[in-house]
C-alpha cells in the first residue's frame, strides 16, 4: 500500500504490517483513504480528530445553507386591482428572500362557474411577478381551489 505520513509526506509503498507498525510507533491510526486505487492509499492520522473536523465542516455548511420555505397567498375571484397589487408585492418580497410562493384562488358558491375570471387573475399575477419568479407548477383546479407555485428566478 502507498503510505502517507502524519505530516502529509509520502512514505512510499510499504506492506500492511510495516504501515501498522509505523502508525503504532507514532501513536496514531492507520486510515485507508483511497481503497479503489492501485495500490490502495493509507494515511497515518488521528482518526477521531479527523471525524470531528469533518462533522464540524458539515455543521458549518448546514448553517450557511438556507432552505426555501413555502409561503402561501390566498385570493378570491372578485379581488380588486389594488388588493391584487398588494398580494403581488407580498409575493415579490417572499421571492426575494428565496422562498417559494403558492398562490391559491378560492371559489365560493356559484363563483366556480366563472373559472375563466379566476384564470385571468392568476395570469395577471404571473405577468406582474415575471421579473422575479418562474412557474414551478402551472395553475390547476383542485376542487374549489385553483393553485399554482412560483419559485425565485436563478
Amino acid at each position: 500500500m502507498r503510505l502517507i505520513g502524519a505530516d502529509g509526506a509520502q512514505l512510499g509503498i510499504v506492506s500492511t504490517d510495516k504501515a501498522r507498525e509505523i502508525a503504532t510507533q507514532s501513536e496514531l491510526d492507520l486510515v485507508e483513504v483511497a481503497p479503489q486505487s492501485v495500490p490502495p492509499v493509507c494515511r497515518i492520522m488521528d482518526f477521531s480528530k479527523f471525524k470531528y473536523d469533518q462533522e464540524k465542516k458539515e455543521r458549518e455548511a448546514k448553517k450557511h445553507s438556507r432552505q426555501g420555505k413555502l409561503k402561501e397567498i390566498r385570493l378570491h375571484p372578485n379581488i380588486d386591482d389594488h388588493d391584487l397589487g398588494i398580494k403581488v408585492k407580498q409575493a415579490v418580497g417572499f421571492l426575494k428572500k428565496k422562498d417559494k410562493v403558492k398562490v391559491d384562488l378560492f371559489f365560493k358558491g356559484r363563483q366556480i362557474e366563472h373559472m375563466d375570471l379566476g384564470r385571468k387573475i392568476l395570469d395577471k399575477f404571473i405577468i406582474d411577478t415575471q421579473n422575479e419568479a418562474q412557474i414551478e407548477k402551472d395553475p390547476s383546479l383542485e376542487g374549489r381551489i385553483m393553485s399554482m407555485v412560483l419559485i425565485p428566478k436563478k
